[in-house]
This record gives structure tokens, C-alpha cells and sequence, in this order.
């Protein structure tokens, strides 16, 4: 197989990579292009297949599994106040979209609603949805979906 029919299949695959984000048609696709040279060099359809398989089995039963732990590697800790960001809070003074207490584990924060439009009585159970400065921005969990 000519060359040139390799380096068309690599950019094919490597379209479908573009799509997918998947790793597997890159791979694939650096196997069609070590399969072009090998054509270049004049080797023959069955060299041309067998340094593909090779290529391909190397990519993705070597490099794939490696580059997928890298990529699934736990997220930074949040550290400081970003890390109540997603944490349940207990209103220990009314909260409006102005002012209020809450209780963030076991700490008194300042607090506002995050719809201005509530007023969230003490006692009810809040989510802290951000930080802004030493203000918890809560919204009540009755509200949530």
C-alpha cells in the first residue's frame, strides 16, 4: 500500500481523536503513520501491517494505561476558605441578602443569601455556595433539586 494512503488514515484518526478525546484514534493514528514510513522505505503490505499492529499494540496497551493515570489523578485539596465551598452550614442568625450568621463546622461565619429575594430563618440547614472575603454566600438545602 502506498504511503500517502497511511498518512490520509493518520489524519482520519486523528479527526475522530479530535471528537472523541478518547486517546485510542491517536494512537491508532501514530500507528498509521509508523506504517507510512515503513511504506516509504519500500517494505512491503505485510511489513506495512505488522509494524501497525505492533505500533498500535504498543500505544495502546502501554502508553494508553499510563496516560490514563495521569489523567485521573486526584484534584488538588482545597485548602483555606475554599475548602467550605460545598459544605452544609446551620443558620444561627437570619439570613438575608445582606446579612446573617452561620455555623460552619464548628466556626461562626457572616453570611448573605445567595437570592436576594430570601430570608432564611435560624436553624435551617444552608450550603456554603462560595466565599467572598469573610462572607459565606449560602443557599437553603430544602431548595436544591
Amino acid at each position: 500500500m502506498p504511503w500517502f494512503v497511511w498518512l490520509l488514515a493518520a489524519a482520519a484518526l486523528g479527526v475522530a481523536e479530535f471528537f472523541t478525546l478518547t486517546l485510542v484514534f491517536a494512537l491508532l493514528a501514530g500507528a498509521a503513520l509508523v506504517a507510512a514510513v515503513v511504506a516509504g522505505v519500500g517494505i512491503g503490505l505485510l511489513g506495512q501491517l505488522v509494524a501497525l499492529g505492533a505500533a498500535a499494540a504498543a500505544g495502546l496497551l502501554v502508553v494508553r494505561p499510563a496516560a490514563l493515570r495521569q489523567m485521573t489523578r486526584a484534584p488538588l485539596v482545597r485548602e483555606g476558605s475554599d475548602a467550605l465551598i460545598g459544605k452544609r452550614a446551620v443558620v444561627t442568625q437570619e439570613v438575608t441578602a445582606s446579612r446573617g450568621l452561620v455555623k460552619i463546622s464548628g466556626e461562626e461565619w457572616s453570611a448573605r443569601a445567595l437570592d436576594e429575594s430570601l430570608a432564611i430563618p435560624v436553624g435551617a440547614l444552608v450550603d456554603v455556595m462560595e466565599i467572598e472575603g469573610a462572607t459565606a454566600v449560602v443557599y437553603p438545602r430544602d431548595l436544591l433539586p
